[in-house]
């Protein structure tokens, strides 16, 4: 092991209770959004909300006082009041911008799917195993149809998948952290 190495080590064996905590606040966000999907999605669209809201007053804030000097100032104005209305909206109707990004997702999985069969077909003469692009591409069409079909088994799934990632992700950090407490002797 080098000096720089050594250095990451002992930062790591000094710290490793943050790598425990981060673990555990993963491992109970995750096991809550499982438990409670729809306070969970509550909570993401309204931290999603408080970001948009507070990122678009500062957006025009910094345009404003900014406008002496950049005489394109007011298309910062613009995206601060598109981000500002964004933001009441997701505080008003938090419904809509659920479905708003779930329609999001699906028209990208529609689009790249296409652009991924399309693109297999015309390399079809000069690659082998284009099926697979092929494959991908009909696979995430259909993630597209699907999340479109059936809008709300999509949300929940969405939120499974980040609990599981939350979960897997929590339970590493905690191994990681109890493995670099052992570096501390």
């Amino acid at each position: 092991m080098d000096m720089v190495e050594k250095q990451i080590s002992f930062v790591f064996a000094d710290n490793w209770w943050v790598l425990l905590l981060r673990g555990i606040i993963a491992l109970v966000f995750g096991v809550l959004a499982w438990v409670y999907p729809g306070i969970t999605l509550t909570l993401l669209i309204l931290f999603f909300g408080v970001y948009i809201l507070t990122d678009g007053i500062l957006h025009v804030g910094a345009s404003i006082a900014g406008r002496r000097q950049n005489r394109y100032w007011w298309t910062g104005l613009l995206g601060g009041l598109i981000g500002i209305i964004i933001g009441l909206v997701t505080f008003l109707a938090p419904g809509v911008t659920a479905f708003a990004l779930l329609i999001a997702i699906a028209v990208w999985a529609l689009l790249t799917g296409i652009l991924d069969i399309v693109t297999a077909i015309q390399l079809r003469k000069e690659i082998q195993g284009e099926w697979l692009l092929i494959f991908s591409g009909v696979a995430s069409f259909l993630l597209g149809i699907l999340l479109l079909i059936m809008p709300s088994a999509g949300i929940l799934t969405l939120l499974w998948l980040l609990a599981t990632y939350a979960v897997l992700f929590g339970l590493l950090l905690v191994l990681l952290a109890f493995k670099v407490r052992k570096l501390r002797t």
